[in-house]
């Protein structure tokens, strides 16, 4: 894949040559694995060199919120010891991750981000911790989240405020807030995330990083012991393409724990990055049919997309002429979802001790009827239809991830909406839950900055199973695009 690549215009706020001993933290996962393969690196190298930039930096972004470094040390002891051995060694042996407090790490405090279940400790891994273990990652920290994941930023009663790396006292979007924020800052290369509207575009597109909601079935959904959906997936959160295709090997796969995970592909997905797009049909869309979208934001996001113009794909304009879709997904998927958590907390006595617009999203589900959720289901049904009638013309749609970049933390969501329905605050600037409702991959890459330096976000779907259609062509568009040597400055 060869292009002439122009790099994302960044705005002010951003370091290309950090100092020498932070290099090790922004080198790419899959160069990081390959130096401990070849023993040029040891576990114990990185993970010393991680732990210095996490104490230093993660006061200022909080984006950990648990980080054990003696923790850290002892299980580098062991994967070097490991490496010494005669046994292959795993895909990112060595390489540091993080979990969202969503997911089960046996131990760990599982909070959700929640005053109430500060003292939960999780009795068993989750399925993707136990997947990025045995390919022999380094386990970082626990990355914060919302309570229980509910909305559009990273902010909590527990924790308090994730901060965007690039804009101190503004969002690093949610919920996976924490996880993009740090990939973003250098304290950890590969993420976790999990995403049941956007959770891990929004944060990805507010950081300028890369994030993946996979198709549906791609990754075990584990989030919650004991449920599967049909709308919230785990995804992979990463500063490089290539990382996010390793982390999706890693993580991908058919398990007894989700009934609908796909087999393992053919091949492994960072093997087919590589060719171009020329000749691909890609369909733009400046706002998917959803509403506003901040003007700087629409102008950075179509200067981008010419990329796939200059890398030889024809582009149209073109929207899937969906109907209902923000009624869809509140009454079907939403409200629903969160209804599932009514029994987890009295939410009468939760005053003061959970967001407010929690207890009313529970509230909601207690007015919910099941003709709400019939109805909504049909509307879910005929979006199916008509994107996927859409896409036969198309191997691509392309958009804004969002119709804003990060805002300030007092608020809580841009300031069109304010004064609209918690059903407005929550979906009204999202341009990535349509496709939670539908199963198809759908990927976030940095498209620039705003001229405050706030980062853009470009969002790249395609159609059901077609993860390597997305990464193959958000690879074609970081090489023409480059983003990785633009670092916040902390």
């Amino acid at each position: 894949m060869t292009v002439q690549s122009t790099p994302v215009t960044a705005g002010p706020g951003f370091v290309r040559d950090p100092s020498p001993g932070d290099e090790l933290c922004f080198m790419p996962a899959v160069d990081l694995a390959r130096e401990v393969r070849e023993n040029r690196l040891s576990p114990v190298e990185i993970a010393e060199a991680y732990i210095q930039r996490v104490q230093r930096v993660n006061p200022q972004v909080n984006a950990l919120v648990h980080f054990d470094p003696d923790q850290v040390r002892a299980d580098a002891v062991a994967l070097e010891r490991a490496q010494r051995g005669s046994e292959p060694l795993g895909p990112i042996h060595g390489v540091p991750y993080t979990i969202k407090d969503l997911t089960a790490v046996a131990g760990l405090p599982l909070t959700f981000g929640m005053t109430p279940l500060k003292d939960n400790i999780a009795g068993a891994d989750a399925t993707v911790v136990t997947r990025l273990r045995a390919a022999g990652g380094l386990f970082l920290g626990k990355t914060n989240t919302p309570e229980s994941g509910y909305y559009g930023g990273t902010d909590n009663h527990l924790f308090g405020p994730t901060h965007n790396p690039w804009k101190h006292g503004h969002t690093a979007g949610g919920s996976s807030g924490g996880a993009a924020a740090a990939v973003a800052a250098g304290i950890g290369p590969l993420g976790e995330g999990s995403d049941g509207a956007g959770s891990v575009r929004i944060p990805s597109a507010m950081c300028g990083v890369v994030g993946l909601k996979p198709s549906l079935g791609r990754i075990p959904q584990t989030v919650l012991e004991g449920r599967f959906y049909n709308w919230a997936y785990h995804g992979p959160i990463t500063r490089t393409v290539a990382d996010n295709a390793l982390m999706l090997d890693v993580l991908s796969g058919a398990s007894m724990a989700d009934p609908m995970t796909l087999p393992d592909p053919a091949q492994p997905f960072r093997h087919q990055l590589d060719g171009d797009v020329r000749g691909w049909r890609v369909a733009w869309s400046p706002d998917l049919g959803l509403g506003h979208v901040d003007p700087e934001v629409a102008a950075v996001c179509e200067r981008a997309v010419a990329a796939f113009e200059e890398l030889g794909a024809h582009v149209t304009a073109a929207t899937p002429p969906w109907e209902h879709p923000e009624e869809a997904m509140w009454h079907g998927v939403w409200v629903p979802g969160f209804a599932s958590e009514y029994d987890l907390l009295d939410w009468d006595a939760m005053d003061g001790q959970v967001d407010d617009r929690l207890i009313a999203l529970m509230r909601e589900g207690e007015t919910l009827t099941a003709v709400d959720i019939g109805r909504a289901d049909a509307f879910r049904g005929r979006m199916w239809d008509q994107y996927a009638a859409f896409m036969t013309d198309y191997d691509l749609l392309v958009s804004p991830t969002l119709a804003s970049a990060a805002f300030p933390h007092d608020r809580f969501a841009p300031e069109w909406l304010d004064g609209e329905s918690l059903r407005r605050e929550l979906l009204g600037w999202l341009l990535t839950y349509p496709f939670n409702m539908l199963g198809v991959p759908a990927v976030t890459v940095p498209a620039g900055f705003t001229a405050d330096g706030r980062p853009v976000g470009l969002q790249i779907a395609a159609r059901l199973h077609g993860d390597a259609t997305v990464l193959r062509a958000a690879a074609n568009f970081e090489a023409a695009r480059p983003w990785a040597d633009h670092r916040p400055a902390l």
